[in-house]
């Protein structure tokens, strides 16, 4: 008998193609061949999968985008590729099929559908794409990056929680050293190219705190490019130690060495602070699609491990009011990051592969 063979559909964005990555890396170490089924704008995202996941480009397309011509031609693209994939499925037939969202899935998931091969989706949000939402009810499972998810009623909802990077692993359940009179750390994080309203806002709300306390503050903040000046020069001129940069490539470090995170509530930043386990005043994104990322924080604030506050009241007066109830109360600050890690799954792979392995065996036996 030859390796079982795993397809894995994702495209998009990196939300959906990192943790199919991860996947493919756990799948490959146990001996499985992986192939991912993606088009041209998740191709870029492909340069951490292993050499040997062989990389096929699908056709598909989304309504949601483009002129009318674009969308006209949507529908036949889509079939196109669905017939594609279908024909190549049953030359080489998959053992599994995983969709990660991301309508370049679409070609997989529907040929695995029609010729009744055993799939599964992985969702990373706490609301499911829309991708995801068309076959939330047509697989086997919906394996859930954050727990509660909205889901359809008869879809089979199981929570295995996102990957995280092995530098995230690393530093697993770090040891939070609670805030006192001492330097403490405030790591502030907008997503990947930071966010214009946390530079507006936390700059302000940081030299609001009262004296005594905002002495012993020290600051990582992640702002965009257009922003990184201004915002390094409000914290000079307020006498704020502060760490401006557009991108941290050691964002697990700052994590684990930080009293309290300001973040947005995007899934890979939620799965990192959960894993960590640190204290966390989430600012979800207002513009997300399905409102996700207010979704994505409800695990972390109702297990008592994040505040909460929405995009339309935030401002200094807000957020100065929320960072010093953490920093002056280092018992509720220690609880905060133990209900933090409560809800992290630093073996979000490990639960993904397991499942895999539950569908092959079921149509093996």
């Amino acid at each position: 008998m030859g390796k079982p063979y795993l397809l894995i559909a994702a495209g998009g964005t990196g939300g959906h193609m990192f943790p199919a990555q991860a996947l493919a890396e756990a799948m490959l170490y146990k001996g499985w061949r992986v192939r991912l089924s993606t088009d041209a704008r998740g191709a870029r995202y492909t340069s951490g999968f292993p050499h040997s996941t062989e990389i096929v480009e699908a056709s598909s397309a989304t309504f949601a985008r483009g002129g009318l011509a674009a969308k006209v031609l949507a529908g036949p693209k889509i079939a196109g590729g669905v017939t594609s994939m279908a024909f190549g499925m049953m030359r080489d037939k998959p053992d599994v099929v995983v969709g990660f969202g991301g309508y370049p899935s679409i070609p997989a998931l529907s040929a695995a559908t029609l010729l009744k091969i055993p799939r599964m989706i992985h969702e990373q949000n706490g609301v499911l794409g829309r991708v995801n939402q068309l076959f939330a009810t047509r697989v086997a499972h919906v394996a859930c990056g954050v727990w509660p998810t909205d889901l359809p009623e008869d879809a089979n909802g199981i929570h295995t929680g996102n990957p995280v990077r092995a530098a995230v692993l690393d530093r697993a359940a770090a040891p939070y050293i609670p805030p006192g009179d001492y330097p403490m750390s405030v790591l502030v994080m907008g997503g990947s190219q930071g966010a214009r309203i946390l530079s507006d806002v936390v700059p302000g709300a940081i030299a609001a705190l009262p004296e005594d306390l905002r002495r012993y503050v020290r600051v990582a903040h992640q702002a965009r490019d257009e922003d990184g000046e201004r915002v390094t020069a409000f914290y000079a001129d307020h006498g704020i130690l502060a760490d401006v940069q557009p991108f941290f490539q050691d964002v697990p470090r700052r994590m684990s060495e930080a009293q309290l995170v300001v973040s947005r509530s995007g899934a890979s930043s939620v799965a990192d602070i959960s894993v960590i386990g640190r204290p966390s005043i989430l600012i979800p994104f207002a513009a997300a699609a399905g409102d996700h990322q207010t979704a994505n924080a409800r695990g972390l604030v109702q297990a008592g491990g994040a505040i909460m506050i929405p995009e339309n009241m935030l401002d200094v007066s807000s957020l100065t009011e929320q960072m010093t109830t953490v920093l002056t109360n280092p018992e509720a600050a220690q609880k905060m990051a133990h209900a933090a890690l409560s809800v992290g799954a630093p073996d979000a792979t490990e639960r993904l592969v397991a499942l895999v392995e539950q569908l092959a065996q079921k149509e093996t036996t």
